[in-house]
């Protein structure tokens, strides 16, 4: 696991960016968080693309996870938060673009996508963190042999997701369907941004903490290719890294 320290989100995301630049290239396939961890990097994905014309025409993507029941085109639905924040930006055909189906039979849905995602290698899969030390929407206690599969969503989650919904006059939704740990470690790669002191105690856990489903993002530790990019907030609960 390679541990980078930096002071604040805007370099945290420009570091990001160093590792991320390497694999936008014609036929790469990257696996792609939402929330507002990735937001600055992707805000440079799209700076470079403007500024550079970086093609990104052929590259394919898949999303870690989606809110179950929510529209297709719904603000707050990950369908729409890619788009608007990086696909449209970018030029990524909408065929090239993967997102977990939250509507309709999701087990067939959970099903489909891991096939898809069988016949793919993702090269590098962008993460974020949650408080609890949650990847993707897998929440304490999820078997690590999962792949695909339909979640219901702590009340910590919702409560940390309600930001979003409040001007809505909408409750964050009870579940989703999210890669699973077994799916998000096939990756080649794994990339990681944590900022903020709230994820202290998760990075703390994931990184000097015993192998445990009780802290999902633990499992990195097995990961043969993991960065892990930590703020001066989210970092400082390490006593030795």
């Amino acid at each position: 696991m390679k541990i980078i320290r930096v002071k604040n989100y805007e370099e945290a995301s420009e570091k990001a960016y160093e590792v991320m630049k390497e694999f936008i290239k014609p036929g790469a396939v990257l696996g792609l968080a939402t929330g507002s961890t990735p937001l600055g990097l992707y805000a440079l994905m799209v700076k470079d693309h403007e500024e550079n014309g970086t093609d990104y025409s052929q590259i394919r993507t898949f999303n870690l996870d989606e809110y179950v029941g929510l529209p297709l085109h719904h603000r707050e639905s990950y369908y729409s938060f890619m788009h608007t924040n990086l696909f449209n930006k970018v030029g990524i055909p909408e065929e090239n673009t993967h997102v977990p189906g939250g509507l309709g039979d999701l087990e067939a849905n959970c099903k489909a996508y891991d096939e898809m995602l069988a016949k793919e290698s993702v090269d590098i899969q962008l993460l974020g963190i949650g408080a609890d030390g949650h990847i993707g929407f897998n929440e304490p206690g999820t078997p690590f042999n999962l792949g695909t599969h339909v979640t219901d969503l702590t009340e910590q989650t919702r409560k940390d997701n309600q930001r979003f919904f409040n001007d809505l006059g909408e409750e964050t939704p009870t579940q989703a369907v999210t890669m699973g740990p077994a799916t998000i470690m096939a990756a080649k790669n794994v990339l990681l941004i944590a900022t903020g002191e709230n994820k202290a105690e998760a990075i703390k856990g994931m990184i000097e903490g015993p192998v445990s489903e009780e802290c999902q993002a633990s499992l990195l530790q097995n990961h043969p290719s993991c960065t892990v990019i930590i703020d001066e907030g989210a970092g400082k609960l390490l006593e030795n890294h």
